[in-house]
């Protein structure tokens, strides 16, 4: 459990490296936010998280299984994760914040590619 980063994941660098590429400017983890969004787009109005699959339970995602021992403690631990999540988009949204989410997966070439979509949400 130490080694599990919580900034600067290789997801999360994937997808900053392509926005700046692109030719986007954005802001890193801002505290004064809900859930200090992963990267933050100000001149958009826009945030966006990159989930891991397995910590925030993608729906659907093969790498979102369960360990099988202290399944109670684990089963808690990952609602209470997607309960914060929920609660986070909605403060952030209720703040006129736009927010998009890209998974774990959608980076490493394992489910959909996270471009095409993050594009359509930048709204380019």
């Amino acid at each position: 459990m130490r080694k599990v980063r919580g900034k600067n994941t290789t997801p999360e660098i994937k997808v900053r490296s392509a926005l700046h590429r692109a030719g986007y400017r954005f802001r890193l983890h801002r505290k004064d936010l809900p859930g200090s969004p992963d990267i933050v787009l100000p001149s958009r109005k826009a945030v966006v998280f990159v989930h891991g699959c397995f910590w925030h339970r993608h729906p659907g995602c093969r790498a979102a299984s369960s360990p099988s021992t202290r399944a109670d403690f684990w089963n808690a631990k990952f609602t209470r994760n997607v309960a914060r999540d929920r609660e986070n988009i909605q403060n952030l949204e209720s703040l006129g914040w736009r927010v998009h989410v890209v998974w774990e997966c959608e980076t490493n070439g394992r489910g959909p590619n996270f471009w095409e979509r993050l594009l359509a949400f930048l709204g380019r």
